[in-house]
Formats: structure tokens, sequence, C-alpha cells
């Protein structure tokens, strides 16, 4: 994983540009979405994240909207993340866009914040705003406009991000919904080296299919389906990822048999064996990871726990039940809610059996979209996930 993980945010002319640019921007220049194409063509802004520009630009949120204990500057440290600044200065973290102000006119540029720089809030008039100061604490408030960096000097100063990149960057490959049981048809794994039984990295596999002109693969075990624990509808089915492996020599014929394709094993999550089935590595989209609220009302259960728990916690993943259709965009963040447990009322000379209300007890952050399921981060939790748990917008 590249030090992208620790990119992000801006700053500009009259308060702080929009912080989203930047995180797009450090994502597709770490080799992960694309390479060098940020360089050269404007990563996207949706219409809400403009409205909330022009809504909010130069504004600032209302002072109840600060947490509790919001300081009055915070000095960027490496491995600070655009959440975790915006969770110290807002109740909401995910509101972020409404107290950086907006500067609509250098939209199109990336400007970075990096550790060591000063960012301070100012309080006026019932609202507040967050402003880059030149200097370090007490120091005046300067204001300073950030120019874009090239490809080069992007990676070396390491700018933060918006979200701990290093713990979903894993499973942009490896976390992957198929529509259907496609890998049926898929080339397979059918001998390997001096005949093992499983296949480490470094070492070779035999495979046999039809490769479609790709090199480079994934490698997956049995496909389980994702099934809606409310309705029942298998939503699609997910791959057991085993690893990468590359192609390093075709196969033909020989003595009137087939030989198969020569592969090395790159990678691996699992060791590889005889059977597990190969999908083309794909090429990766320019994504702006960025935390926002879904538009509408959003509902839904966790699916299941990505791997093989029955629980997961805080920096672990989760499949969910909805995706492209039902209005999900990679970066929304949803609440997690606990179910009401069940209670006896003994007040009032008899027993009344009692449901306590469901209570919001955590956050998830979406970074995959598929048709039907996404996959999400949880990234705070009270208590433990279980497949079948509640989410909604937050």
């Amino acid at each position: 994983m590249s030090n992208c993980n620790r990119r992000g945010a801006a700053s500009a002319h009259k308060g702080l540009a929009p912080v989203w640019r930047a995180a797009a921007a450090c994502l597709a220049l770490s080799g992960l979405h694309g390479g060098v194409a940020a360089q050269t063509h404007p990563l996207p802004i949706t219409p809400e994240w403009r409205a909330t520009a022009q809504r909010v630009a130069q504004a600032g949120v209302a002072l109840a909207d600060l947490a509790p204990n919001a300081p009055d500057s915070h000095t960027v440290q490496r491995g600070d993340t655009l959440w975790g600044i915006s969770s110290l200065f807002l109740k909401s973290a995910w509101r972020w866009p409404e107290l950086w102000g907006m500067n609509l006119e250098q939209i199109r540029n990336p400007h970075l914040i990096y550790p060591g720089q000063v960012l301070v809030l100012e309080r006026k008039d019932g609202r507040a705003t967050l402003r880059l100061a030149q200097g370090g604490p007490g120091e005046p408030t300067n204001t300073v406009k950030m120019s874009p960096r090239v490809r080069s000097e992007l990676l070396a100063n390491g700018a933060i991000a918006a979200i701990p990149l290093h713990l979903i960057g894993p499973f942009l490959n490896e976390a992957v919904v198929f529509e259907a049981n496609e890998l049926d048809a898929a080339p397979r794994i059918v001998a390997t080296q001096e005949g093992r039984v499983m296949v480490s990295r470094g070492e070779t596999a035999y495979v046999r299919g039809d490769l479609g002109g790709a090199r480079d693969f994934r490698l997956f075990r049995e496909l389980t389906p994702l099934t809606d624990p409310v309705t029942r509808e298998v939503l699609g089915f997910e791959g057991r990822y085993v690893g990468t492996a590359e192609h390093v020599r075709p196969g033909g014929e020989q003595a009137g048999a087939p030989v198969p394709d020569s592969f090395r094993v790159t990678s691996t999550r699992l060791e590889a064996r005889v059977g597990d089935r190969l999908s083309p590595v794909p090429q990766q989209e320019l994504v702006a990871y960025v935390p926002h609220a879904p538009a509408a009302a959003l509902d839904g259960h966790i699916v299941s726990i990505y791997g093989d728990g029955l629980r997961a916690g805080q920096n672990q993943v989760v499949a969910i039940n909805r995706g492209k259709r039902d209005g999900v965009e990679r970066g929304h963040v949803l609440a997690l809610w606990r179910t009401g447990k069940e209670a006896v009322d003994t007040t009032s000379g008899g027993k009344v059996a009692l449901r306590l209300p469901d209570e919001r007890h955590g956050m998830l952050f979406v970074f995959r979209v598929f048709e039907r399921a996404s996959y999400a981060l949880i990234l705070n939790v009270q208590d433990p996930v279980r497949a079948g748990d509640r989410f909604t917008q937050p």
C-alpha cells in the first residue's frame, strides 16, 4: 500500500477548498486507481457536494454542531485523516464540507494539507469555520493558498487522506460480488508443480481455460451465495479470495495431449490448490473515497462478515444488502443499530412484556458497491456486529 493512506484534504483562498478533491486525487495518484489520469483530467464532483458548497460557502456550521471539546487549533500529524480531523471538530464527521470554507472558483484544483500545518477553528456570529494557519499555534492566522502539485511531489510530501486507506486497500481486489456463479466457466488450476497439494507464493500452477488475453488474475475458491437476511433473495455470489497469479508461459498440445498454461502465484491470502478459479484483475477506476451521508432515506441489514468470523468489530469489513439499485454510493456513511432487547415492566402490579428501542452504536463506511450488495468498513462500534444487524442513513 502506498503512502497515500496518509493523504487527502485541502486549503484555499478565503478558507479551505473542497477537500474531497485532494482525497480523490490522492487515490488516483497512488496507483490503486489508474495512475496519472488525475493529472490531466478533473476529478468528479457530485451535484450533492456542489450544492453543499454553494449553500454553505464561507458560512460554516452552527456552533451547536461542534464537538463538545472541539479544539481551537490542530496541528496535522502523520497518520491523520480527514475523517479523524473532522471528528475532532464536529459531532458528525461526515458533515465536514460545511465546516471547511468552500472556494468554488478553485474547485478544479486539488489543494492539500500536510503534516505540520495548523488548522484553526474560527467562531463568529454563532457560526464556525476551519482555516489553514501559517506557522504554529498562537501565531497569526494567515490564510495560505496551496498550489496544485504534480504526482512525484504529492507522493513525496505525504498529504493526508480522507479515511484510513490502508484498511480498505487490501479489499479493493479481494472483496468481490459476482452477479451469477460465473466462475463455473472460468479458467482453473488443473495441476501443480511436482504434484504438490498446495501452491505458495512464487511457485507454479498449471491452468486450463480461456484466458481472454489477460495476464494478471485473481484466484478464488468456491462461490458462496449472499442471501438477504429479510427477503431471502440471493444478492450475488461472494468468492473466497485466494491470491493472485500471472501468466508466464502459454500451453498448447504435445503428443496428442493438451498442455496447460503455466502461471506463477504472485501473492496468497490462502495457499492455492487444484480447482481454484481465475478471474482477470480488473482495471481500477478513478474513485473518490469521500465520506458523505446518503441524500435520501436508506436502511437495510448486514448480510455477512467478510472472512470466517461470526462477529465483527472496528476496522473489519461486512457485506450489506443494499447496492447500486438502492442508491448506495462509494463513500456513504451509515449508522449501525443494536436491536432493542426484550424486557418486562413490573411496576404496575403485573408483568408487561416490552421491547426496548433500538440503539445506534456504530458507523459504517461503504467502499465497494455492486448491483444488489455492497461492502462497508466498520469505522467504530460499541458492540460486536452480526449478520442481520440493521443500518440506516446517519
